[in-house]
């Protein structure tokens, strides 16, 4: 018994109902710099402590002015005043400031405008001391991982010195001997010698960048070492160079308050986050919130720029995929359909075939006349 099979026409979309074929969606493509900053921006982290630091910064350098510029704190950090409520901080949460809202020191100065002064100075800082650190590491890397050879040998071995010794000695050394010269002495020292495990990393880079392709072809262009390095070669690394930079900044907050605790940092009559820990440790246990403020405003510094470089390193990292994560109530609500009761489980509607049912009468698929289960007539006798 032979089976005859039958072809079906399959309907076009015109007969059909369904309608035409839809457009492809197009995506417009995007620069390195617009993916950078979309990854950016989608941080949570980064743009939270992005805008702390904005806020902090703009709340140190408005209240008491700077570089001559008044501000709108009547207070400066130099006015002694009488002392009231026996220097206690006057602030009462959340809006009433009082007159002297993070109390006074022991001479009657106004301890909100010697927080915001020394805010200020560890700031410019950590500044002087992460732009020098970049320049210096940078430049000793590239250098090193471009050209090797005895070039890469005694600038390594450069880096290997700095590097066994402890930093805050150094720093120590350098700013016992020219500390006096005010801050932007103290941001060059701590510069100069944080430099190393950025030069390190952009060697790393180089020494993978130069043997690229596009290396190759600049050289056989005629272009010269400078033009292979800052053209070619420097905007790879882009990355990694900011997110040290950031880095390294946090650390100069960090260290400016360990050389300032050791009196070789900032010194008096200027001030500093650190001078002010070191002036007032003898009166901690008596006058805690001397020690409150300027603690704060550092912890608040270092960890929000440490929240922006986490947000940058992920940025650059082309191997960054953001995964969403599921939101508490959904945790809580969300059941799959196995644990759901019975009567959660939509039913499957009527006179829809089942998809995971096989047909009974044979290969083709559709029963027709005379398909289905053979009754005993139908049964052919042997």
């Amino acid at each position: 018994m032979t089976q005859q099979l039958t072809t079906q026409n399959v309907p076009s979309p015109e007969t059909s109902g369904v309608g035409p074929e839809p457009d492809v969606l197009t995506t417009k493509a995007q620069s390195q710099g617009r993916l950078v900053f979309n990854r950016f921006i989608r941080h949570r982290g980064a743009m939270i402590g992005l805008a702390i630091l904005i806020l902090a910064i703009i709340l140190v350098y408005s209240s008491i002015g700077f570089a001559g510029l008044p501000g709108w704190w009547k207070w400066d950090y130099k006015d002694t005043a009488p002392i009231l409520n026996g220097g206690h901080p006057t602030w009462k949460f959340p809006f009433s400031l009082g007159e002297h809202p993070f109390g006074q020191n022991s001479i009657g100065v106004d301890y909100f405008a010697l927080t915001m002064r020394g805010a200020q100075q560890s700031i410019v800082v950590a500044f002087i001391a992460g732009v020098v650190s970049t320049v210096v590491g940078t430049v000793i890397g590239a250098v090193a991982g471009y050209f090797r050879g005895w070039t890469e040998a005694v600038l390594m071995r450069l880096t290997d010195v700095v590097i066994t010794i402890p930093v805050i000695a150094i720093a120590a050394t350098l700013g016992a001997k020219w500390g006096k010269s005010g801050v932007v002495v103290i941001g060059l020292v701590i510069g100069l010698v944080g430099w190393t495990s950025l030069a390190r990393v952009v060697r790393g880079e180089f020494l993978l960048l130069r043997e690229r392709e596009f290396v190759d072809a600049a050289r056989v262009g005629g272009a010269s070492s400078a033009r292979i390095i800052f053209r070619h070669i420097m905007p790879n690394t882009v990355g990694v160079i900011v997110v040290s930079a950031t880095l390294t900044t946090a650390t100069a907050i960090l260290l400016e308050t360990s050389l300032s605790y050791l009196g070789v940092g900032v010194r008096s009559p200027d001030t500093s986050l650190g001078l002010l820990i070191t002036e007032n440790q003898a009166a901690f246990s008596t006058r805690p919130w001397l020690f409150w403020w300027p603690g704060l405003f550092i912890i608040i510094i270092a960890l929000t720029v440490n929240f922006i470089g986490d947000g940058l390193r992920d940025a650059y990292d082309p191997r960054q995929r953001v995964i969403p994560k599921v939101k508490w109530y959904k945790r809580i609500l969300g059941r799959s359909a196995e644990e759901r009761p019975e009567s959660d489980i939509p039913e499957k509607p009527t006179g829809v075939p089942d998809s995971t049912s096989t047909p009974t009468g044979g290969a083709g698929g559709d029963e027709g006349p005379g398909d289905g289960p053979a009754t005993p007539e139908q049964t052919p006798r042997s």
